[in-house]
Formats: structure tokens, C-alpha cells, sequence
């Protein structure tokens, strides 16, 4: 099955997505992490395309998207939230699962907590949490902040083969289309990560975009919490609060990875299966 590419106008802003199980009623929005794009979500979209309306969106400043005129002002969670919104009502859906890696996760949270409060039926956690790792935001800045420049297609792969690797288990040709979906040219003709650098100015002008207690707290619908066994980003002591207090979310750690888990194995696609169909 292939997905099919679209555009949409929110807000001002051309925001592109694939969408996967055109016709089912039931709808899933799967949103990538931080330095990431839709693409990420192929493995899961195809799985639960059998079912569902699965709509993968790249965030402003990433991917096919496009780049933010006012980095400093919408770079951050709301913004994103406000784009998600429009989106979906641009696309008629009323209700939908929310499937979120690591910053989509932390806009999962928002969102259910207002914007979309009663719209969200399911909201998958994939290793995020109410509360981040000071040494996973800072690891995370580093390397996406500043995203390195590269002569060939090759060279980009291994690299993100070595700064992905707490991803867990990929095989050769998904590296292979992790780097030629998320890859763009410069000027110069090098290939650099497809993201716009500046959006790393979120945690410089937001800097409480991902303290999320107080929204995880009013959360009141089922919540699966994938957890990367070595995950630095998602601490225990958070995880283990998080099955307590608000959404008490079930959570599960998933075996051989960090952060955060590539949702593109048997294992972790019956998880994400399995629990938004209420089993």
C-alpha cells in the first residue's frame, strides 16, 4: 500500500501530510518527534490502514511542510496545536486516536487536554512523558540545532544511523528510507537533515512548552505509554508517575531501544494495534 501526498493551507501555513486507508470512518493521527517528519509513521500507518484513516503530517519547519516566517513566535506547542486543529477540521474529522513521538506526543497531551479535549479517543505516548530529561533536551539540542552537512546520500545515512541508533532494530532499507525521506539539498549542493534549524528556538523563547503536569493531569481518556528501555528523554521515576496520577497511562518498555522506539516492529506495532482497539 502506498500513502498518498497532500497539502493543506492552516493558518496560513502549507502544512503537507500522507494519508494512508482513505474511506475508513475511524481516524488515527500519527505525529512524528522533534527533528523528524511523517514519513517515521509508514510502518504504523500501513498496519492500522486496514482499519483505519491514518493522516501523518509533517510539523511546520520539517519535511515538505513549510518553514515558519516567525521561528521565534511559532515554533512551540500551541502553534503546533493550532495547525493540528485546522487540519483536522480542514479534513471533516470530528474524533481520532492520537499516536505521538516524543514532541508529537507532547502536542498529543496539549491538544487532548484543551484544544482537542473530547476529539482525542486513544492517545499513545511513544516515549514522552509530562516531565523530559535535562541531559536528553540538551543531548537533542546539540545535534539538532545545529544539523551537519554532508557530500553524499551515504554519508547522511550513517550518520543517522549512529545518532538514531537508540531507535532500535532498523533494517538496511529502512536506514535507507529514514534518510531519503527525511534529507534535503543546500544551495551548495550538500544533504543535510530536512528540518529548519531555527526550530530549536522553542526551547529558547518557550521554555515550558514540555512542563506538562498540569496538562497530563486533566487528561481523562485511555493512555498507552511506550517507554525506551535506556530512554534518557523519559525517566523512570516519570513513567512510574505517570501510571498514578491524570491519564494513568499503561505503561510498557520496549526492550533494545532508547529514544524513542521506531514504531516499525512486529512487537510495538501490536501494542499500538491492540490498544487503540480497546484490547
Amino acid at each position: 500500500m502506498r500513502p498518498a501526498s497532500r497539502y493543506l493551507v492552516c493558518h496560513g501555513r502549507e502544512i503537507h501530510y500522507t494519508e494512508w486507508g482513505e474511506g475508513h470512518g475511524e481516524a488515527v493521527i500519527a505525529w512524528h518527534g522533534l527533528a523528524r517528519t511523517g514519513r517515521d509513521m509508514d510502518e504504523l500507518a500501513e498496519r492500522l490502514a486496514a482499519r483505519y484513516r491514518v493522516i501523518c503530517p509533517d510539523t511546520i519547519g520539517r519535511g515538505l511542510s513549510q518553514w515558519s516566517p516567525d521561528p521565534a513566535r511559532e515554533y512551540c506547542l500551541a502553534r503546533y496545536g493550532e495547525l493540528a486543529v485546522a487540519l483536522l477540521d480542514q479534513l471533516g474529522i470530528r474524533e481520532a486516536h492520537w499516536v505521538g513521538t516524543s514532541m508529537g506526543g507532547a502536542l498529543g497531551m496539549h491538544l487532548a487536554a484543551g484544544p482537542l479535549a473530547g476529539r482525542i479517543r486513544r492517545l499513545v505516548l511513544n516515549d514522552v512523558g509530562p516531565q523530559l530529561g535535562e541531559a536528553a533536551v540538551q543531548r537533542i539540542r546539540a545535534y539538532a540545532g545545529s544539523p551537519p552537512q554532508f557530500e553524499r546520500v551515504s554519508e547522511l545515512e550513517q550518520y543517522f544511523r549512529t545518532v538514531y541508533k537508540p531507535f532500535g532494530w532498523l533494517s538496511d532499507a529502512q536506514w535507507r528510507r529514514l534518510t531519503e525521506t527525511s534529507l534535503r539539498r543546500t544551495p551548495e549542493g550538500k544533504v543535510t537533515p530536512h528540518y529548519d534549524p531555527r526550530m530549536v528556538l522553542q526551547f529558547e523563547h518557550h521554555p515550558r512548552d514540555y512542563d506538562l503536569w498540569d496538562a497530563y493531569d486533566r487528561i481523562d481518556v485511555p493512555t498507552l505509554c511506550l517507554r525506551g528501555e535506556t530512554s534518557d528523554l523519559l525517566l523512570p521515576e516519570t513513567a512510574d508517575e505517570m501510571r498514578t496520577r491524570g491519564a494513568r497511562a499503561v505503561v510498557v518498555t520496549i526492550p533494545g531501544c532508547g529514544h524513542a522506539p521506531a514504531l516499525n516492529v512486529t512487537e510495538q506495532l501490536d501494542l499500538v494495534d491492540r490498544f487503540l482497539a480497546g484490547r
